[in-house]
C-alpha cells in the first residue's frame, strides 16, 4: 500500500479529483484491496471533513488496510515525493529566480495557472453546487468578498456550513449558531513573536479550512501571506501556485514552497506539517465515529454549504491572482487558451503548464 502511495505522489498529475479516480481504478477495481463500499466512505469523508482531499483520502485507505500504522504510511509516501521535488524547486528559485529565463518561464506557467483554477472553478461548481440556488448564492457572497477585500476570513466557511442548516434543517439552528460563533471567536488575527511558530500556526489554520480542492487553500493563503503578513510578493505567491501546477501529488504542497520562501528548510518542514498533521489526526481520529454518522441530513448539510463557500473563494482568489498575471494581451491568451484546451479534450495540466512555460521563454 505504502508503495503504491509513493508511486502516485510521483507521477499522479491532474488535482485530486484525477488522484481519487486513480485511486478506485487501482486499488478497487484491479487490486481489490479496497471494497468499493469503502471507498465511497473514504470518498465522503475526505469531501466532508477539512483537509486536501487527494490526501485526505490515501491516509483514509491506508487506514482502512492497516489502522493508524497504515494511515501514517500511506499519508507519508503520498506526500513526500511532491515535497522533495518541491524542496529542489524551491532552492533553484531562491538561487537563480533572479535570472531572466526564471522569470521568462514563469511568465507563461502564471497565465496558464489562471486558466487551470478558472478551469477548476467550471468543474467544481458543477459537481458541489449543481442547481440548488441557496448554494450557489452562498459561493457568490464569498467569491464577491474575496475579490473585494483581498482576503479569505474563516468564519465565513463556517456560516457558509451553517447557513443550510438554519434554512433546511430547523432542529439544527441551535449546532449552526454555535459552530459559527465558536469558530469566529477562535480565529482573530494572529500576532505570534516567534517566527516558526507563528508559520505553523497559520498553516494549521489554513490546512483546516481545505475543503474538497486543494485550490480551496489558495484565497485563504492569499490573504494571509500577502496582504496580512506581506510574507511574499503578489509574484511569489502566484510563481508558489504554480510550483503545485507543476509538480504531482497533492496541489495543496504549494505551501510547503512558500514556508522555505520565508524561513529556508525549517518553514518548510513546519509549514507541510502545519497543513497535513491536522488532516492526519482527523482520519485517526474521525475514522470509527465518520464509518456511523456520516450518511446523517445535517451533516451533508453543513459540508455542502462549507464546500459551495471554498468554491466562491476559490473564484475570488482566481480574480486577484489574474490581475497580476495577466498583464498583457499574451498572457491573457495564453490563460485563455489553456482553459479552452481543459474545457474540450482531456489533457494532463501538466503538458499545458510546460508548453506555456516554454512560450514564456520564446515571448522573453
Amino acid at each position: 500500500m505504502a508503495l503504491y502511495f509513493l508511486k502516485l505522489g510521483a507521477t499522479g498529475f491532474g488535482g485530486p479529483i484525477a488522484l481519487a479516480g486513480a485511486m478506485q481504478r487501482t486499488l478497487v477495481e484491479e487490486r481489490q484491496w479496497i471494497s468499493p463500499d469503502e471507498y465511497v466512505e473514504g470518498l465522503a469523508l475526505a469531501q466532508l471533513a477539512p483537509g486536501p482531499l487527494a490526501a485526505q483520502l490515501a491516509m483514509y485507505l491506508g487506514y482502512v488496510r492497516g489502522g493508524t500504522i497504515g494511515a501514517t504510511l500511506s499519508g507519508v509516501a503520498f506526500i513526500l515525493p511532491s515535497f522533495l521535488m518541491v524542496w529542489a524547486l524551491a532552492i533553484a528559485y531562491v538561487r537563480y529566480g533572479g535570472l531572466w529565463w526564471m522569470h521568462a518561464l514563469f511568465y507563461g506557467i502564471g497565465a496558464a495557472v489562471i486558466g487551470v483554477i478558472a478551469r477548476s472553478i467550471f468543474k467544481l461548481a458543477r459537481l458541489t453546487l449543481a442547481r440548488d440556488r441557496l448554494l450557489w448564492a452562498i459561493a457568490a457572497l464569498l467569491a464577491i468578498t474575496t475579490a473585494a477585500t483581498g482576503r479569505e476570513n474563516a468564519w465565513l466557511f463556517i456560516l457558509g456550513g451553517a447557513v443550510p442548516l438554519m434554512v433546511r434543517a430547523p432542529n439544527h439552528r441551535l449546532f449552526a449558531v454555535v459552530s459559527f460563533v465558536s469558530v469566529a471567536v477562535a480565529s482573530p488575527p494572529q500576532a505570534i513573536p516567534v517566527p516558526l511558530a507563528s508559520l505553523g500556526w497559520f498553516f494549521t489554520r489554513a490546512g483546516l479550512f481545505v475543503f474538497g480542492s486543494g485550490l480551496a487553500v489558495v484565497p485563504f493563503l492569499y490573504g494571509g501571506v500577502v496582504q496580512e503578513r506581506h510574507w511574499l510578493t503578489d509574484q511569489q505567491f502566484l510563481d508558489a501556485v504554480a510550483v503545485a501546477m507543476i509538480t504531482p501529488g497533492p496541489v495543496v504542497i504549494t505551501v510547503a514552497f512558500i514556508g522555505y520562501l520565508v524561513r529556508g528548510t525549517a518553514g518548510m518542514i513546519v509549514a507541510a506539517l502545519g497543513v497535513f498533521l491536522p488532516v492526519y489526526l482527523i482520519v485517526v481520529v474521525a475514522a470509527p465515529w465518520f464509518r456511523r454518522y456520516h450518511t446523517r441530513p445535517a451533516v451533508k448539510m453543513f459540508a455542502g454549504g462549507v464546500t459551495a463557500a471554498a468554491t466562491g473563494a476559490i473564484a475570488g482568489a482566481a480574480l486577484l491572482l489574474g490581475r497580476r498575471a495577466l498583464v498583457d494581451v499574451w498572457t491573457i491568451a495564453i490563460a485563455a487558451g489553456t482553459f479552452a484546451v481543459l474545457w474540450r479534450w482531456r489533457v494532463s495540466e501538466l503538458w499545458l503548464i510546460a508548453a506555456a512555460g516554454v512560450l514564456g521563454l520564446w515571448l522573453r
